[in-house]
């Protein structure tokens, strides 16, 4: 079969490798579409961050080269021993989580928290720029037969923002600040619309995404290389947002959305970082305001694709380009690093 696998930064390949067969507990999924993740452009511009090189990841025991890719659905093909809870023919969702179910995070049910934490398609695995992947049978999440295949791409993605918004302070009525309007900060935009966020504002340079942002339900977009978004936002707003969402991982925005939330307000960070950022501690003391991170998602699949059954998270309002697997690199990648007006890119499987 053929498989996009990782071996360094700029270095992503397709190959052929052998078609692999379920074990006990497993499902094999003969994959449809894989979406192209921001944190798989940040392995692939200045990796390795999840992917693990030097040693094999302590549960998914691989290390590069590995198949990338962990926002995907299919269609289950054949079941390994034991496995009652799919059935062939199952049109399934990924949840691409592995956790060692023994730390104490995972005994308390927060597994997105694993002291061993990685994720299929970064951590190792067969995963989803694939023709077949391999999964533990708890990561099929079997889609309603309303969702499409396309719209199962998008599972992943929206899980993340559902999972940070429930995780934020925000509540029906409070005012929110999105910074970053790639893919996730526009399912953030649609999930604080679904929590009852009266007013939205959003940071984005790319034209095309503020103004995605905007049919999204955003209320007003700012362009940082022209305006100070943060006294933009103060000023519009009387005094701040209740709740800022941090979702670029550029150093220089952190401040600025801790700046843009009013006293006693949240920043929720969701981006994963390549490099360190700062701000002065006194703008958080002196206001009373709070800093707290998210990661991935947990217990949130059902409830995801029920919203996507009332309509939430479309595909066809997020997904941009289709592509080919042979076409992952050229088309794929190096048009995310080039052309900002492109939101979701969903990789078709051979």
């Amino acid at each position: 079969m053929k498989a996009a696998r990782w071996y360094g930064a700029k270095d992503i390949r397709v190959e052929d490798l052998d078609e692999p067969e379920p074990g006990q507990g497993e499902v094999k999924v003969k994959v449809a579409w894989a979406g192209i993740c921001g944190s798989d452009l940040h392995e692939y511009l200045a990796g390795p961050i999840f992917v693990p090189v030097d040693a094999e990841h302590p549960l998914s025991h691989d290390k590069a080269p590995v198949v990338m890719g962990h926002e995907y659905c299919g269609e289950v093909v054949s079941l390994g021993e034991g496995v009652e809870g799919v059935s062939v023919g199952d049109r399934v969702a990924i949840e691409p989580i592995y956790a060692c179910g023994k730390c104490a995070a995972c005994l308390d049910g927060k597994y997105n928290l694993c002291e061993k934490l990685g994720f299929m398609g970064l951590s190792g695995g067969i995963a989803g720029f694939s023709s077949f992947s391999i999964v533990p049978e708890r990561m099929a999440h079997k889609m309603p037969d309303s969702l499409s295949v396309e719209q199962g791409a998008l599972v992943e993605p929206a899980a993340v923002a559902l999972h940070a918004v429930r995780q934020s302070s925000i509540q029906a009525g409070d005012k929110a600040a999105v910074f970053g309007t790639g893919p996730i900060g526009l399912l953030v935009v649609e999930a604080l619309r679904i929590a009852g966020a009266s007013e939205i504002y959003v940071v984005e340079p790319s034209e095309a995404r503020r103004q995605k942002a905007l049919d999204l339900g955003a209320k007003e977009g700012f362009d940082p290389d022209s305006v100070d978004p943060a006294a933009e936002i103060v000023a519009r707003t009387g005094g701040g947002v209740d709740v800022a969402f941090e979702v670029t991982g550029v150093p220089a925005v952190l401040p600025q959305a801790i700046d843009s939330t009013k006293y006693a307000g949240q920043t929720l960070v969701v981006s994963i970082w390549e490099t360190e950022a700062s701000f002065h501690p006194n703008t958080v003391v002196i206001r009373e305001r709070d800093i707290k991170g998210t990661i991935a998602y947990r217990n949130v699949y059902p409830a995801v694709m029920a919203l996507m059954e009332q309509g939430h998270f479309a595909a066809d309002r997020l997904v941009t380009k289709r592509i080919a697997l042979k076409d992952i690199v050229s088309e794929g990648f190096e048009t995310l690093v080039s052309d900002k007006s492109q939101i979701k890119i969903l990789v078709e499987s051979p």
